[in-house]
């Protein structure tokens, strides 16, 4: 007679239940309520896990039979250890037990880029991302058919993996390994007639599945987020995770460099000379009026920073770096001759450069690109065409 009888109701076993009916229960319900399946059954899932994790193990079965859960949950507050995580059951479960090297195989890690705005990084997101991944058959709960029915690949022995040896060149070989194709990698093979029509004997199904992806503020350009445990499954392996590689885009108005933020402002030169106010619209959409005053000058190229504008910091989002602004003064084509007295008026006195005699006065004009000079085409020419009796031509030629 047992205290209470909830965990085996939730495996749907009886309290006289073989270690072989429990796990074949367990193995059924796990499949069935895992997240990947079913996203909404977490609560589920983790009752099952809980469950089985009690009753797999001779020492805590027995104080469950003995004091109900109370008694498990007052075990473990005592020293006896805590639970481990559905998650954990889960793999240690496929994985063929509870040995820590069992958990030394991995299936490959799934590498993803995951495209940012600078808006993004500025405020945090929360994206859903759709990703396809292997998960273990529920039909025929990774086995890839009939119980008994797989055969070690005769070609691979088992390893799934062949070593060919080629030659290369007199009394020089080279081996290298490809995946077998007898057996597809799988270490074995099972008879069509035998296999799951489900995942045709793969021990996999290729399901789809929608991941919540959180990008904090401050994050930066290529930095990774790692979602443990989220990969591929395989029957003996530990799912491997997600990674997702963030790719910052490029923004219209501000370039960032580490926690400071770039943007260059456009200036007239009645603005830079006489005072100014713009706008600026903040990467969280708040507008904020950066100014200069009558008198100060705005030098071309020149920078001013605003403190606390700048990218957050990832550790501490309360704190931001810096807005550091280049200004860009647009010079007038011509001025009007008439004004010309008035602004020399206003500037600074001109220095007086001495000039000799006998200088010759020329014009200036505006430069053209990819304009040449008369020297400049006969050199080309010259160097281009071979004429009979004279090395090159000269400029009066």
């Amino acid at each position: 007679m047992v205290f209470e009888t909830t965990f085996y109701d939730i495996l749907g076993v009886q309290p006289t239940c073989t270690p072989e009916e429990l796990k074949k229960a367990y193995r059924k319900l796990a499949l069935k309520y895992h997240p990947d399946k079913n996203p909404n059954e977490g609560e589920k899932f983790k009752q099952i896990s809980m469950a089985y994790e009690v009753l797999s193990d001779p020492e805590k079965k027995a104080i469950y039979d003995e004091g109900g859960e109370a008694a498990i949950k007052q075990g473990a507050g005592g020293g006896g250890g805590g639970f481990h995580s559905p998650m954990d059951i889960f793999h240690m479960f496929f994985n063929g037990g509870f040995s820590e090297r069992k958990f030394e195989r991995k299936t490959s890690n799934l590498i993803h880029t995951l495209g940012v705005t600078l808006e993004e990084l500025y405020t945090g997101t929360k994206r859903k991302l759709a990703l396809q991944k292997n998960v273990i058959c529920e039909s025929c709960e990774g086995m890839g058919g009939k119980r008994g029915a797989s055969q070690k690949c005769a070609p691979c022995r088992g390893t799934g993996v062949i070593t060919k040896v080629q030659k290369i060149a007199p009394g020089l070989v080279r081996q290298c390994e490809e995946r077998c194709r007898e057996c597809r990698g799988l270490g074995e093979t099972i008879d069509d007639k035998d296999r799951c029509k489900e995942c045709n004997g793969r021990k996999t199904v290729r399901v789809r599945k929608l991941l919540e992806v959180e990008v904090y503020k401050g994050m930066v350009d290529e930095q990774r987020i790692v979602l443990y445990g989220e990969g591929d499954q395989e029957p003996d392996h530990r799912p491997g995770d997600i990674v997702l590689v963030l790719e910052e885009k490029p923004h219209p108005v501000f370039k960032r460099n580490g926690q400071d933020l770039i943007a260059h402002v456009q200036l007239q030169l009645a603005e830079a000379l006489c005072g100014f106010q713009k706008v600026i619209q903040t990467l969280d959409k708040r507008d904020i009026v950066i100014q200069s005053y009558p008198g100060e000058v705005v030098k071309h190229l020149s920078t001013k920073c605003v403190m606390g504008e700048g990218m957050p910091l990832q550790q501490m989002p309360e704190e931001k770096g810096r807005l550091i602004i280049q200004f860009i003064v647009v010079f007038p084509d011509t001025l009007p001759v008439a004004v010309v007295p008035e602004i020399r008026k206003c500037l600074p006195n001109l220095p007086q450069e001495p000039i000799p005699e006998d200088a010759e006065e020329v014009n200036m004009r505006q430069e053209r690109k990819n304009e040449q000079t008369k020297a400049e085409k006969l050199n080309q020419i010259n160097s281009c065409i071979d004429y009979p009796g004279s090395d090159e031509l000269s400029e009066e030629d």
